[in-house]
């Protein structure tokens, strides 16, 4: 009896297994296309697409030029530090009650400490944080191009 209820269990049981048979329907978000293509954007150099270089994000430093939590003079200071080094990425964080201006995607922190020592006369209180940072390119050059 028990070798019938058995075979009978496992008869339902791989008949139900097998019997999931479907389609799949993917359902996306259009914004989701439109993001892929200023992905492809950001690699995009002189007219060729760099495929298969992903975008990497790693721990590295940033250095802090500005605190407060008057909204206005955060922009002001931003703008400010934007004028006099346009080459360096700003980003703006807010964590209630105030806002802070952090500067650089430094891979070393001598790289972020010669940031420092050089605008420590302009920006007098600054300091140096490990987060997440969006890494810079590398200037790989060979003997050829030298």
């Amino acid at each position: 009896m028990k070798i019938l209820y058995t075979l009978i269990f496992s008869f339902f049981f791989i008949n139900i297994a097998l019997a999931q048979k479907g389609e799949v329907v993917v359902i996306k978000d259009p914004l989701i296309d439109s993001l892929i293509a200023k992905r492809v954007d950001v690699y995009r150099t002189s007219g060729e697409v760099k495929i298969g270089k992903p975008i990497v994000s790693s721990y590295g430093y940033r250095v802090q030029i500005f605190y407060g939590s008057d909204r206005r003079e955060v922009f002001n200071q931003q703008a400010r530090f934007k004028t006099l080094y346009p080459r360096l990425n700003t980003y703006l964080i807010y964590k209630e009650p105030n806002y802070y201006v952090r500067v650089g995607d430094f891979r070393t922190r001598l790289e972020a400490q010669r940031l420092m020592s050089e605008i420590r006369p302009t920006f007098p209180t600054l300091f140096i944080f490990r987060e997440k940072i969006n890494a810079p390119q590398l200037d790989i050059t060979t003997d050829d191009q030298r």
